[in-house]
């Protein structure tokens, strides 16, 4: 009987050795090495508008490609975008997005499109006002990935531009009368 339970316990700490062993994730300096981020852009895009009582938030967002430089496919990449103002040491915003699941990025291949867009933003009442809004400093977007259980690794820094992709709609009702 004492035997038997010696035997379940050696079986047990070698499946369970053998269970942390292959659940191994990615070492930081792996995971940053088999990826370079390429085509990023960015702008500011409207998360909110109405035109009366007059309110529009504009938010930053990123967009990139993620390319695999290693020799392997890559999957199960999250990425993670933490938007700030320069210089301030309080965040604006986040992003976090489970990017790449069933179809990997073979070796030398770029993947799809990934945006990323701040959960928080700057606010105004209009879009010419929002352009000499003292609120609308620079903002720059830290970019980390983390896969397969690895820690977040931080892929770069980005500056956001200044460009805005809205546009306010033209108002209704107010032709000229002769």
């Amino acid at each position: 009987m004492r035997r038997n339970k010696m035997l379940g316990l050696v079986i047990g700490i070698a499946l369970v050795s053998l269970l942390l062993t292959s659940c191994k994730g990615v070492s930081p300096e792996e995971l940053k090495a088999s990826l370079e981020i390429v085509e990023v852009s960015s702008k500011w895009v409207a998360k909110t508008y109405q035109p009366w009582p007059p309110k529009l938030t504009l938010v930053p967002t990123i967009t990139f490609r993620a390319r695999n430089v290693s020799d392997k496919p890559i999957n199960y990449l999250n990425f993670n975008a933490v938007f700030k103002f320069r210089d301030d040491q309080e965040n604006l915003g986040d992003n976090f997005l489970a990017a790449i699941r069933k179809q990997p990025i073979p070796p030398g291949e770029t993947s799809q499109v990934i945006t990323l867009k701040s959960n928080f933003g700057v606010e105004g009442t209009s879009l010419a006002k929002f352009q000499d809004n003292p609120q609308w400093k620079t903002v720059v977007c830290k970019l980390f990935v983390q896969s397969k259980g690895s820690v977040h690794v931080l892929l770069g820094e980005y500056e956001i531009s200044r460009e805005i992709d809205f546009k306010e709609p033209e108002p209704v009702g107010m032709e000229k009368k002769d």
